[in-house]
């Protein structure tokens, strides 16, 4: 199969998906109209309630959803064949992954930019919402304590990607000022410092390539790394979210463009055949193919962590309620397309059948985190090599691209962890913890404490074996309650339904699987914990069903 000729039918697929299906959500389902005041509006603060512009909110939002998530999950799933991959990623991200994204989004900014664990509350019941918000604690614990040692990692292996990444805070504050306080044109100073932000790349590339963190107070270089991050992510949460998060993530979202731009030219010019296997289930130590290709590709074709983000921050920044279909529901889609890049670099772009079994002969070869991004790195620099660009600036651009992006999942986890942790403590009564920078403080301290837990920073791979099934069945829960949310408006529920069961049942299978690993292995630890986390969705499921219940049968009773 050639790459190009398969990148072009899924594109084209996701922009049919998005002007059809995606508008019959956003009228059908939700009703969407500029008419509704948004809490953009209704409660801005210049702080976290801030009406934003949709082109720039798009760029926070997806710059917040992706990270690495696009690259690593997409990256290690095709060690089953690309195949299913692609398809798992088309069908996942138009039918499942944006209606998920759009729906979170919606319903968090009808109620207020409540979280959706919050909204819980209101739609289920008040036991439904402290065990979500427990779940989201627990899943965004993990995130913010694995991103911050996976930056480190990729600062040590790719040295060059450290200057362009640190210089983009001041280009983005500047912007950040310009924009909002100096009411100066957008457009002009988003090309300004998209040229800076690559003029970076290119003195990274020439003169840090070999730069590396040396060791502070008897500290390895990832401890320090890990460190710092932790208190640029405490500044960056606490911050107004439009002096650093918006114009840094605004940057971000064109870098993504110029390096989806730059992949797209080199696979044009270079069109190369796909090379790995289209199918391929006898892959040594490897989980099952089902149901471990929907738990491995999460982002890319739907992950609990964008409802997250959805209800989290970018419900707080909606200007016009009809933004949100481009938001959610588009913003979902181009995450797809990005994994569909990734499928190619990692299929088509590190040379021949040899090359790509080399890399992927065994499960532990290839769900390496190095390795994997490793691939795309390569296999991407293949493609943008094809221009004529130097191999060493394709690969810095292509780290940096992984890095800003690993970077606003860090932060954004950050203050969505803030506003979790405020939420749980003001039902509990406990004031400091209430307070911005109380939770935000004990956000930060709390992944710290966990990344410490094992040396190297590691600590959070304690708990990393639960993150992929815990985070699926959390998209599961999100489409729960979207489901509840629109049976109650007696909307038609069967688009969020499917998904939901598709995703409770696959994901639940693999919890299960992963839980009877646990015992078999004697990890007691993560079978008790994973134990609890089935528990209490089980425990949430079965509050839906009964709301869902009884909103029917008022509705039969009206109608009688």
């Amino acid at each position: 199969m050639n790459a190009l000729l398969l990148a072009i039918l899924t594109y084209v697929g996701f922009i049919v998906a998005y002007r059809t299906y995606g508008k019959f959500i956003g009228k059908k389902l939700f009703e969407l109209s500029n008419k509704n005041v948004t809490p953009a509006h209704e409660l801005e603060d210049g702080v976290d309630y801030v009406p934003t512009k949709k082109n720039i909110l798009f760029g926070h939002h997806f710059t917040s959803i992706a990270g690495t998530g696009p690259i690593v999950g997409p990256a290690i799933g095709v060690i089953w064949g690309w195949v299913p991959a692609v398809i798992w990623v088309v069908v996942g991200s138009i039918f499942m992954g944006a209606v998920h994204d759009f729906g979170a989004l919606v319903i968090s900014e009808r109620n207020k930019g409540k979280s959706l664990g919050d909204v819980t509350k209101d739609i289920v019941s008040p036991t439904s919402r402290n065990l979500f918000l427990l779940v989201i604690f627990f899943l965004l614990l993990i995130v913010i304590a694995v991103f911050a040692m996976i930056i480190g990692k990729l600062f040590m292996m790719y040295p060059a990607s450290i200057f362009p990444v640190w210089m983009e805070i001041p280009i983005a504050l500047a912007l950040g000022y310009l924009v909002y306080k100096k009411n100066k044109n957008i457009t002009w100073l988003s090309i300004i410092a998209i040229v800076l932000m690559y003029i970076t790349i290119w003195i990274g590339a020439t003169y840090f390539g070999n730069w590396s963190m040396p060791e502070i107070f008897g500290m390895q270089p990832i401890i320090v790394w890990v460190f710092i991050l932790m208190i640029y992510a405490y500044i960056a949460s606490v911050l107004p979210v439009q002096k650093l998060l918006q114009p840094r993530d605004y940057i971000n979202s064109h870098e993504l463009i110029v390096a989806m731009a730059l992949l797209i030219l080199g696979l044009i010019v270079v069109h190369p055949t796909i090379v790995a296997p289209a199918i391929r289930t006898n892959v040594a130590g490897s989980p099952p193919l089902l149901p471990f290709i929907f738990i491995t590709i999460a982002c890319g074709a739907i992950s609990g962590f964008h409802s997250l983000v959805s209800s989290g921050t970018s419900s707080k920044q909606l200007g016009k309620e009809e933004d949100a279909m481009m938001i959610g529901y588009g913003g979902m889609l181009m995450e797809g397309a990005l994994a569909i890049l990734v499928i190619l670099a990692c299929t088509a772009g590190l040379g021949d059948a040899n090359a790509w079994t080399a890399r992927y002969a065994d499960w532990a070869t290839a769900s390496g985190l190095g390795a994997k991004l490793g691939a795309f790195v390569d296999g991407g620099a293949n493609f943008v090599s094809g221009l004529g660009l130097k191999a060493e600036f394709a690969k810095t651009i292509l780290a940096v691209f992984i890095v800003s992006f690993a970077a606003t999942t860090l932060d954004t986890a950050t203050r969505i962890q803030r506003y979790v942790v405020g939420e749980i403590a003001e039902g509990l009564n406990i004031k400091p913890l209430a307070t911005k920078h109380g939770a935000t403080l004990f956000a930060v301290i709390t992944a710290l404490l966990l990344a410490m837990a094992k040396p190297g920073g590691a600590g959070a791979m304690i708990l990393w074996p639960l993150f992929g099934a815990s985070n699926q069945l959390l998209s599961g829960l999100a489409l729960m309650i979207i489901t509840v949310y629109l049976a109650k408006k007696n909307k038609p529920i069967i688009y969020t339904l499917i998904p939901m069961i598709f995703m409770m049942i696959m994901t639940g299978w693999g919890m299960i699987y992963n839980i009877i690993n646990f015992a078999n292995k004697s990890d007691w630890l993560l079978f008790v914990i994973g134990i609890i986390i089935l528990v209490l969705e089980i425990w949430m499921i079965i509050e839906a069903v009964k709301v869902i219940r009884e909103s029917r049968a008022k509705k039969h009773t009206i109608d009688a």
